[in-house]
C-alpha cells in the first residue's frame, strides 16, 4: 500500500476575520486528515486571533514586529517563510486566509503527487471565476508569461518550495506577490508549469486585498509588470539563460520609470 503524503497548509492573514473561521473549517472538514495547519498572522487589530485560538489542531505564529515596514506582497512572502520553518509535510499547500478549500482538494492533491512522482508543483483552478480572474484555454503564443493562478490554488513539494524561498529576494520586488513570483520561478527555473483540471479552491475577491488594488494599466500595475521582468532576468541569469530584451520589456520599464518619477 502506498503511502499517503503529509501536508502542510500555510496560512498567512490580515485583519481577515470576516472570512477566517470559514476558511480553517475548510481545512478542518477534509475527507483526507493528514495534514497540518500552520498560520502566520501579521499584527492583525481584529478578532482573527481569537477565532484562530479555537482551533486546536492550528500551529500559530504570531508577527512580533509592530513596525509593518514592508509591502503587502513582502509580508505575505515573509509569513509564509516563516510558517515553511515549522513545516513538516512533504507537500505544502498555501491558503490565504479569505479563500477556502473544497472538501476533497488535499486527497486530490496527494493523488496527483503520488501518481506524478517526478512533478513538484501543481496549480489547481478556483471554482469561481470571475471576471477579475478569467483563464484562457488556448495560451497566448506572442505572451511569454504564465498564467498567474491564485495562491491559494497553488501545491508544492516542500524540496520545490525550499529552492524557491532561498532565491525568492525577500526584499526586493515590493509589489510582485507571491503567486506571481511561483509562475515565474516554476517555468523559467524548474522547468515545469503543471496544472490540474480540477476546481478545488474557492477564490475570495476581497476588495481590500492586495490584487484588488492593481487594476490592468494602472500606475501600480506598469510597476508590477516592471518588476516581473527584473525577477525574470535573475531567475534567467541564476539559471544562465538568455534573456530576451523585448520591445515589451523596454516599453514597460519607461512607463514604470515615468510613473516612479511623477508619483
Amino acid at each position: 500500500m502506498i503511502n499517503k503524503s503529509y501536508i502542510s497548509i500555510l496560512i498567512t492573514n490580515y485583519n481577515k476575520e470576516k472570512f477566517l473561521d470559514k476558511s480553517l473549517k475548510s481545512v478542518c472538514n477534509q475527507n483526507f486528515k493528514n495534514y497540518e495547519i500552520i498560520i502566520f498572522d501579521d499584527c492583525s487589530t481584529d478578532k482573527s486571533i481569537k477565532i484562530i485560538k479555537k482551533y486546536k489542531k492550528v500551529k500559530l505564529i504570531i508577527n512580533k514586529a509592530k513596525n509593518k515596514k514592508k509591502s503587502g506582497p513582502l509580508n505575505q512572502i515573509n509569513g509564509i517563510i516563516e510558517c515553511f520553518k515549522k513545516s513538516k509535510g512533504n507537500i505544502i499547500c498555501l491558503l490565504d486566509a479569505d479563500d477556502y478549500f473544497k472538501k476533497y482538494k488535499l486527497m486530490k492533491i496527494d493523488q496527483f503527487f503520488r501518481k506524478n512522482k517526478e512533478l513538484n508543483c501543481v496549480y489547481d483552478f478556483p471554482s469561481n471565476n470571475t471576471s477579475q480572474f478569467i483563464f484562457k484555454k488556448k495560451n497566448n503564443k506572442k505572451s511569454i508569461w504564465p498564467t498567474i493562478f491564485p495562491t491559494s490554488c497553488i501545491s508544492i513539494r516542500k524540496k520545490f518550495l525550499k529552492i524557491f524561498l532561498k532565491n525568492v529576494n525577500k526584499n526586493q520586488f515590493p509589489n510582485l506577490e507571491i503567486d506571481a513570483r511561483l509562475a515565474i520561478f516554476s517555468k523559467f527555473y524548474m522547468n515545469e508549469y503543471n496544472i490540474l483540471n480540477k476546481k478545488l479552491t474557492h477564490y475570495n475577491y476581497d476588495e481590500n486585498g492586495i490584487t484588488a488594488k492593481i487594476k490592468k494599466y494602472s500606475n501600480i500595475w506598469w510597476i508590477r509588470r516592471s518588476e516581473a521582468f527584473s525577477y525574470l532576468r535573475v531567475i534567467m541569469n541564476k539559471k544562465k539563460r538568455l534573456f530576451i530584451y523585448s520591445f515589451d520589456f523596454y516599453f514597460t520599464n519607461f512607463l514604470a520609470f515615468l510613473i516612479k518619477k511623477i508619483l
